[in-house]
């Protein structure tokens, strides 16, 4: 470990043990704990939890806070900025996670999100919105391979990039065959700023601007960005579930999962120190950096920054006590104090007088001389466009849904509901997001029952739903799901499952397409003949560097606390997949939604 990754983990731990600002809500929405002092809750993107800890804690030591008329306690919650614009957008009188977690402030990663927000709902909701710090958008790229492309002795643009994508001979035109083709990681632009920044970026570098982008200039990016995105290997709802993936591969494999990850630098950061999934930090945890860093990428073309403003809240829901103590809070993220703190969690302080250099320099990947050319934010209805553009271009999917239907599933959730039946709302309630090209179909699986498959009968699965385009059929689809609640329920044959699932997908994927599995289980493998090393072993095989072009991911919904988790994650894991966490049942069509967004 270099000396500047040991001091950037240090840190980390050190800040990690602040209490002062109730870290423990940041990461328990809804847990804090009554000190007396007005609480002012900060909806924040996930990389910026740790960073809201620390400044709260030092809030409260600050001089602003002294000149309050009542102490103030600021808790952090981690809320996607997407998906905290569309709650804004929704409703001002209520918020949408309940009244526990209602935020008087909200720090989104950028002010496209405030600025849409304003043009749907109004600008009182989101009045004063300003930047108190900064991180660019950029390229991950290991270590290794940054030198195969000469960066940064030779410059790297969004261009340059589509066009390793188009050629088939992949990394090979760079002298690595056995790298494979050249693959790229992307969040979903609809609730991931960093998506949206690229989508954006896309569009600039496709137009060849630098600034004063239009919706036109957008229109004209088709064809540039629909090649740039074919190189997806899926679409993240978060940067941090790619990146710990990329970590969980790194023995061997790495290359083999992503070549480039569009990422915030703030992330690459927290990447590089040990930390990928950008998570609260506990006290004493231990930061381990990867074995090869990433290496920031600033695109020649030019890069937009995630502003990260602040802003308190024009809502129903915000007491007069609230605003009064959040409009301080927000103050004092421009004070000295505050902006001496960025460097050490990987941002840029706005305060130029700040030394960053201890914290962000090469020995983490990063170059604070770039980017050279910054893109500016383009207009609402240019980034509206960009949107609705993605929507027709994304890479297309073959999803192959694998819902387990065993007698566990008969266990009530509250409401007079099953597990089955919250399953079942789930999965029908994200079908608005799979497009008419997109192929999907619907498995089912217990005991006792069998399907013909291709000529094939395969035992302990029933085929809810032919795999195939989806075409104009999504009431058909909902209807075929919604019938599982009549199916017989029996033992849990999950390995076999996956198995015949996984073959299936094998033998149908495509290489134009995010070819993937979803399969949720509430409980452990009861009866397969298959086990599970045989079926890691399986599909490790054929993900071995560089040798694959169409895998097929698993991506797994853990439906209970009695999932098998370490299982499912060996399985994502081997795939390049992920595993998401449903223990808690009211919340199975968010983690669906979250799982939909990777398509």
């Amino acid at each position: 470990m270099t000396a500047a990754l040991a001091l950037a983990a240090a840190t980390a731990l050190a800040l990690s043990g602040c209490s002062g600002s109730g870290s423990g809500f940041g990461r328990n929405p809804g847990g804090t704990v009554d000190d007396g002092c007005v609480s002012v809750i900060v909806a924040t993107s996930s990389e910026k939890v740790n960073l809201m800890d620390e400044l709260g804690a030092r809030f409260k030591e600050s001089p602003e806070h002294a000149a309050l008329p009542e102490c103030a306690t600021i808790h952090p919650i981690n809320v996607a900025s997407g998906k905290a614009a569309q709650y804004l957008s929704d409703s001002t009188e209520t918020w949408a996670l309940g009244e526990a977690t209602a935020p008087s402030v909200w720090s989104p990663a950028s002010t496209v999100w405030t600025d849409r927000v304003a043009s749907i709902a109004g600008e009182k909701v989101v009045a004063g919105a300003e930047s108190f710090t900064k991180t660019p958008v950029v390229f991950g790229v290991p270590e290794s391979m940054a030198k195969a492309l000469d960066y940064p002795g030779k410059p790297l643009g969004i261009a340059d990039i589509k066009g390793l994508i188009e050629d088939p001979a992949g990394w090979g035109s760079v002298g690595k065959p056995i790298w494979g083709s050249f693959k790229i990681a992307k969040t979903n632009p609809n609730s991931s700023t960093t998506g949206l920044s690229m989508l954006l970026m896309q569009s600039y570098a496709a137009s060849g601007k630098a600034k004063d982008l239009t919706a036109a200039d957008v229109k004209k990016s088709e064809a540039f960005s629909k090649a740039f995105e074919s190189g997806a290997i899926h679409y993240g709802d978060t940067t941090g579930k790619v990146l710990q993936n990329l970590v969980d591969r790194a023995s061997g494999s790495g290359s083999s999962y992503v070549s480039a990850i569009a990422l915030e630098e703030t992330s690459l950061y927290n990447y590089n120190i040990g930390n990928p999934d950008s998570h609260t930090v506990q006290p004493g945890e231990q930061l381990t950096p990867p074995d090869e860093k990433l290496v920031a990428v600033y695109p020649s073309e030019g890069s937009m920054w995630s502003d990260n403003p602040a802003v308190v809240l024009g809502a129903k829901w915000v007491t007069p006590e609230q605003k009064q103590a959040a409009e301080t809070f927000v103050s004092f993220l421009h004070t000295r104090d505050a902006q001496e703190v960025l460097p050490k969690y990987g941002f840029r302080p706005l305060d130029a007088s700040v030394d960053a250099s201890g914290y962000l320099n090469a020995d983490v990947g990063i170059d604070t001389s770039q980017p050279a050319v910054t893109l500016p934010q383009p207009a609402p209805e240019v980034v509206s466009a960009a949107l609705d553009q993605w929507a027709k271009i994304r890479k297309p999917s073959a999803i192959l849904q694998l819902i387990d239907i065993s007698g566990s599933m008969d266990e009530e959730i509250g409401g007079g509901k099953t597990r089955l039946d919250g399953a079942i709302e789930g999965s029908t309630a994200t079908l608005g997001q799979v497009r008419a090209a997109d192929e999907i179909g619907v498995w089912a699986f217990t005991t006792d029952i069998g399907s013909n498959v291709d000529g094939q009968t395969l035992w302990g699965i029933g085929v809810v739903r032919d795999f195939g385009p989806l075409g104009g059929d999504k009431e058909g689809l909902k209807g075929d799901i919604e019938d599982l609640r009549y199916a017989q329920r029996n033992g849990t044959p999950l390995y076999d499952a996956i198995d015949a699932a996984y073959d299936y997908m094998k033998a149908h994927a495509e290489t134009g397409r995010i070819n993937a599995i979803v399969v949720l289980s509430d409980g452990e493998d009861t009866d397969s003949m298959t086990t599970l090393d045989s079926l890691v072993q399986k599909i490790n095989a054929d993900n071995r560097e560089g040798g694959n072009d169409r895998p097929v991911r698993i991506f797994a919904i853990a439906y209970s606390s009695g999932a098998d988790v370490d299982s499912l994650q060996k399985l994502a894991r081997a795939s390049g997949g992920q595993v998401f966490d449903a223990s808690d049942p009211t919340k199975i069509t968010e983690t669906f939604q979250s799982v939909m967004n990777n398509f």
